[in-house]
């Protein structure tokens, strides 16, 4: 009986644990770690909502942005704000280094803010594509986006105000009238743009009261490391240009050649990059296929248009897939700059000849040479004389025994009543001389 008893108590106790465990295990928090590395752009974007989706299909009790990047374009970094604005589950940012410029701007869009002992926050002043300061307008519209981060947190917006405009003067922090502000951390405490210093995400975690908490570290995979790669906006230029300069190569070419795959290799890596970043949609897919369709009918149904048509469609694709418009456009610039550029050189230097272009180009000449004549040729005037009736400027009539013919000069004005001699016969058109006296002696 005792025995029974104890066999009882036993699987009653087995059963009490197996009913806490799931209770355990549904209680332990949920952190989650994205990173913010390198240069802020649309590949990166793309990652992040990834993870911010991931964090909150899990219910995650907060993401942790581990920030180290000097900073990228202002389009993305619109973009990845309103993911984190829009996001319910507490964000802290960790500046692990450095978060310069656009980093600062996100930095300032999380809930909380814990810096490195070296790390660094600020100069967030934008510049354009040749590295100096924006225009009055875009600057204006960037220091009103720094303005609305610094106030989406609670936070002062003057300091990031005067990461932004070098006119503003904070000599305190060294950061005088000319020169941008950059927080370093102990600064960034004091002026309320940090919570606390941490050496480690653990010793964040600990000084949150999450160092039980369940970490899931979120990675890029393949497919985005490669995006945000192809994106780059030093990629783009050189993919633009490889695709230029490899079909027009292929023109050079019979038949379909390495310059030729490498080309269209090149075009599909970067629609590729951009459809997987989420900046390339479907329409563009489908005006890039619209192209190509267009330029191989070109070479059924010759005359150009649909030939020039299908360029155009390609281009229009290609800025649709782009970051932005005028990134876009000046890569695509630069690829027509080094495809003229390979077209003169393979022309002048080396003598190539469009080949493929035969198909739709008409190149057959005819003239005498080729035994074509306009009219009935008489190949027997040549080397007669004859008597100009009229002056040749350059053309007039001249008279061969009883016959008047229509003839034009050799080049030179000849007047009526001349000696003229018969050099040359193209179906109607007679070309003529006027005789030396040496000639008309002999």
């Amino acid at each position: 009986m005792r025995r029974r008893k104890a066999w009882i108590g036993l699987m009653l106790l087995l059963l009490a644990l197996a009913l806490a465990i799931p209770t355990i295990s549904a209680n332990t928090e949920k952190i989650y770690v994205i990173p913010i590395e390198a240069e802020v752009e649309r590949g990166l974007q793309s990652f992040l909502e990834r993870g911010i989706e991931e964090a909150e299909d899990a219910e995650a009790d907060a993401i942790v942005f581990e920030i180290d990047t000097p900073g990228g374009f202002v389009n993305a970094a619109d973009g990845i704000a309103r993911l984190l604005n829009n996001t319910d589950i507490e964000t802290l940012a960790f500046i692990n280094q450095d978060a310069l410029s656009a980093g600062a701007f996100l930095a300032l869009y999380n809930d909380e803010i814990y810096m490195h002992p070296n790390g660094r926050m600020g100069a967030a002043q934008v510049i354009d594509q040749s590295g100096n300061a924006a225009a009055d307008k875009a600057n204006s519209a960037w220091l009103s986006s720094m303005r609305s981060a610094a106030e989406s947190s609670g936070r002062d917006p003057q300091f990031a105000l005067a990461m932004a405009d070098a006119e503003i003067d904070l000599s305190e922090y060294r950061a005088g009238q000319g020169q941008l502000l950059t927080l370093g951390a102990s600064e960034a405490i004091e002026v309320g743009y940090s919570e606390g210093t941490v050496s480690s995400l653990d010793e964040l975690l600990e000084l949150k009261g999450l160092s039980g908490a369940e970490v899931i570290q979120v990675e890029e995979n393949w497919s985005e490391t490669i995006a945000r790669f192809l994106t780059s906006p030093l990629i783009v230029p050189i993919l633009l240009s490889i695709a230029g300069l490899g079909l027009l190569l292929e023109l050079f070419t019979p038949g379909v050649g390495i310059p030729g795959f490498f080309g269209l290799f090149s075009l599909l890596l970067f629609f590729y990059g951009h459809l997987v970043a989420g900046l390339a949609g479907y329409e563009s897919i489908i005006l890039l296929i619209l192209g190509l369709g267009l330029i191989l009918l070109e070479f059924f149904i010759p005359g150009g248009i649909i030939g020039l048509f299908g360029v155009l469609a390609i281009l229009g694709s290609i800025l649709l897939a782009g970051e932005d418009v005028q990134t876009t456009a000046i890569a695509i610039l630069i690829a027509l700059l080094v495809a003229s550029a390979g077209m003169v050189i393979l022309v002048k230097f080396f003598g190539k000849k469009l080949s493929m272009f035969k198909r739709i180009i008409l190149t057959d000449a005819t003239d005498t040479e080729h035994g074509y004549v306009s009219s009935v040729n008489r190949p027997e005037l040549i080397g007669q004389t004859a008597h100009s009736t009229t002056a040749l400027r350059p053309s007039g009539t001249i008279r061969l025994g009883d016959e008047y013919i229509d003839a034009v000069s050799e080049g030179r004005f000849i007047d009526s009543n001349k000696d003229v001699k018969i050099i040359k016969v193209e179906g109607s058109r007679i070309v003529v001389r006027e005789l030396e006296k040496q000639e008309e002696e002999e």
